[in-house]
């Protein structure tokens, strides 16, 4: 039977490559995907991201080929992205400890929880984070995909993130342990010699945000603790690292190496690459 991955993207804009990596390579190996996003609307590439002139600030450089912008412009603009599951639909939303019957309410929320979770782990054979800014928006602190997330974990799925995308993985946390699911990982994320100075955007915010709010790499050093490590490989074109379930990706040209990673972890086994 052929693999089905489960790939999810932010409302708020993804970036084309790190759509195209994982679709071209998955497709070709007959690998069947499904499309997500947090409320069901329909996600979009960041223009950027389909420009071939665009000069990338921090690498003063296009990071988008004539060739990519072309290939990305195609999936973006075909019927595949139309009707993505709801991740609003398919799970329960966590009750605030203030509301009037919250013992009541917190056992509901964990059976319909465990009965939703179970059917996407039971699904899917691996979990697809997709890049961007958007994902700082919707994705990154989205407590419902933080539940998609610990149950691949729990069931031993890998799961690919990339650029900010990794953020997801840095806050999916046990609710009672608060601790991150990287600790004692190894992983790559956007680093801060990457971070925009000024001019980061997302689709449907009319406003300049200036930086990230957030720098990546301070929050995947602190969420992969003492035995871990942040991998930012400043300075190397490719950086994708395998530290299972985790398959990680920096940013643009890490797509398709991160992809082809995630095919080696399902197919061979693999359970560690680059470090």
């Amino acid at each position: 039977m052929s693999r089905r991955v489960l790939i999810v993207l932010s409302e708020y804009g993804y970036w084309g490559e790190e759509l195209v990596g994982p679709v071209e390579v998955l497709e070709a190996r007959g690998y069947r995907l499904t499309y997500m996003t947090p409320t069901g609307k329909r996600p979009n590439a960041l223009p950027p991201s389909l420009d071939p002139d665009y000069i990338d600030p921090p690498l003063g450089r296009s990071v988008t080929t004539r060739d990519m912008a072309r290939r990305a412009a195609e999936i973006d603009a075909s019927s595949r992205l139309d009707n993505p599951l709801s991740l609003a639909d398919l799970l329960p939303e966590r009750p605030y400890y203030s509301s009037l019957n919250h013992l009541r309410e917190l056992e509901e929320y964990n059976r319909r929880l465990a009965t939703a979770t179970d059917d996407l782990v039971s699904s899917f054979d691996a979990l697809v984070l997709v890049g961007g800014s958007g994902p700082i928006v919707d994705l990154a602190n989205n407590e419902r995909l933080h539940e998609v997330v610990l149950a691949f974990v729990a069931a031993d799925k890998p799961i690919l993130a990339e650029c900010y995308g990794v953020a997801v993985l840095a806050f999916a946390r046990d609710v009672d342990s608060r601790k991150s699911i990287l600790w004692g990982k190894r992983v790559t994320g956007h680093p801060k010699e990457y971070d925009y100075k000024d001019g980061t955007g997302f689709l449907g915010v009319d406003f300049n945000m200036g930086p990230p709010p957030y720098p990546l790499e301070y929050i995947l050093r602190d969420a992969t603790g003492p035995d871990g490590a942040f991998i930012g490989n400043v300075g190397r074109e490719v950086s994708a690292i395998v530290d299972h379930p985790f398959i990680t990706a920096r940013s643009t040209p890490d797509s398709i190496p991160s992809a082809e990673l995630l095919v080696q972890v399902l197919e061979n086994g693999l359970r560690r690459h680059g470090w």
